[in-house]
């Protein structure tokens, strides 16, 4: 083994920077265990029992299908060379060669009205294959936050066609435009690591699908117990420290800039969750552990547009507001409208990712530090707060969010319409009424009911009938308490 750390061996290339690799593939997992398991056991666990497995497969299928997709068409669109200024030439990313060659981001390259180069492009010390697996990982957990919006009733088969079709029309599109070197990149828009990208996208686009997905059917709207609190919690936990993963990772070194994004993240998490709390405990009497994990959520998402370019103080700050503006919108503003009672978002994705994904991308250009901005930015800039240009940099990022909206409304009401003329979808109706079963022939748990209590007199033939085949198969049967029927 002490041959692979000879540096000079050809094999070893000079750029390589094993420091940078193993912190990148470190953080590369994170994101990825955010996803799976992260989300796959919070779906599972937030949403009612009878929708406990089909929640879950949706995430579990969205992570496979977009990491097939990714390497074979759409990385390169989103970080390959320009097709479009908002658009990379998709292709391959699967050759050795390719992989293991120095990672690098052409489109960033800026160059002189003459041709000649104003500034190189982004090249980590690390492979190409490490940079795909990465990115993959976003990508893959902006999928997956779009499902928990349509959750308990969009058409399984629908939304495994919706997640190629998706990622290739809409992320990509976000990802080139925001980071791989397209207009919004040069332009001087910024998203630390995918308060846009990320967040914004998969808020809007939760909601466009809600939309034409349908509502629930109303027994459900009015009563979605989660069927297992304590697993909510931990996915929920998998899904805050995989965030030091999310924003740690995204300098691509293991530098300054990184330490700093990890401590303002959980720091803006801590202090979200903690007003989202307060504000649950005045207005309605006693804590909760769903307001208690949506005010986490706001909190990193809220962070993520400027982790690494805001000062610790200004974390707190961005903590607060995320915690206390989609709450107000969530619990005020929503009952006030007409139009977002009627959109049907399952999991409240609109508010806890979109919004807080503006809130954030706004603060950021409000508490940009200077200094650090220069650290980490192609074109260095600053906040508001801090004079100079900071008033400029606060448009461009309102406009920036507003290009990312726009897609996202437009290009996924497309594909949801186009995906409709071939398949439903939402479930039919008696599907919907039955849930687990009807779509997957599986149910999460093997015990009965949705947390109702046992009703003797709907279930007295079935019992009578187990009694009776119990007593003669064993003479000694003793009649018991009928509260849980185990099916073995």
């Amino acid at each position: 083994m002490s041959g692979a750390y000879n540096a000079t061996l050809t094999k070893v290339p000079e750029w390589l920077n094993k420091g940078d690799n193993a912190w990148q593939l470190t953080a590369a997992t994170l994101v990825g265990l955010q996803s799976m398991p992260g989300l796959v056991i919070l779906y599972a666990s937030i949403v009612k029992k009878k929708w406990a497995v089909n929640s879950a497969f949706m995430a579990l299928y969205a992570f496979a299908a977009v990491l097939l997709c990714w390497v074979l068409l759409c990385y390169k669109m989103a970080f390959g060379d320009e097709l479009l200024p908002f658009w990379g030439r998709g292709g391959p990313a699967f050759d050795q060669g390719y992989l293991k060659d120095r990672a690098t981001i052409p489109s960033t390259v800026k160059k002189f009205g003459n041709g000649t180069i104003e500034r190189e492009a982004t090249t980590p010390l690390f492979p190409m294959a490490t940079l795909v697996y990465f990115q993959f990982t976003f990508a893959a957990i902006t999928t997956i936050l779009v499902a928990g919006s349509v959750l308990g009733r969009m058409n399984i088969k629908a939304w495994m066609a919706f997640v190629p079709l998706w990622l290739i029309f809409s992320y990509t599109v976000g990802a080139y435009s925001i980071w791989g070197g397209g207009f919004l990149y040069h332009w001087g828009v910024i998203d630390y690591s995918g308060g846009y990208v990320i967040h914004l996208s998969s808020g809007v686009a939760g909601f466009v699908a809600a939309y034409w997905v349908g509502p629930r059917p109303q027994a459900d709207r009015e009563r979605f117990p989660p069927n297992n609190v304590l697993l909510m919690l931990a996915g929920a936990g998998l899904l805050w420290m995989g965030w030091s993963g999310f924003n740690g990772g995204a300098p691509y070194a293991a530098n300054l800039t990184s330490s700093i994004a990890v401590l303002n993240t959980n720091l803006s998490a801590a202090t979200s969750l903690l007003v989202w709390t307060t504000l649950d405990v005045i207005f309605f009497g006693k804590p909760s552990v769903i307001g208690a994990i949506q005010g986490m959520v706001t909190g990193l998402a809220g962070v993520t547009p400027g982790a690494g370019l805001i000062q610790t103080w200004a974390a707190i700050i961005i903590g607060i507001f995320s915690g206390s503006v989609p709450w107000a919108s969530m619990m005020i503003l929503h009952k006030k409208s007409t139009l977002l009672q009627q959109v049907d978002d399952t999991l409240a994705v609109f508010y806890t990712h979109a919004v807080a994904g503006i809130l954030g991308g706004t603060m950021t250009g409000l508490f940009a530090h200077p200094d650090l901005c220069e650290l980490s930015l192609p074109n260095p800039t600053n906040g508001a707060f801090y004079g100079g240009n900071g008033g400029k940099q606060l448009l461009k990022q309102w406009a920036g969010a507003a290009f990312i909206a726009a897609w996202n409304l437009v290009s996924t009401t497309i594909i949801l319409l186009a995906i409709k003329m071939f398949i439903p979808l939402r479930m039919a109706e008696e599907e919907l009424g039955i849930g687990d079963d009807a779509a997957h022939g599986e149910e999460a748990y093997a015990l009965w009911g949705d947390g109702e209590k046992f009703d003797a007199t709907r279930h007295a033939t079935q019992m009578q009938q187990f009694e009776r085949d119990q007593e003669a198969a064993h003479p000694s049967y003793v009649h018991g308490a009928r509260g849980v029927t185990i099916v073995l």
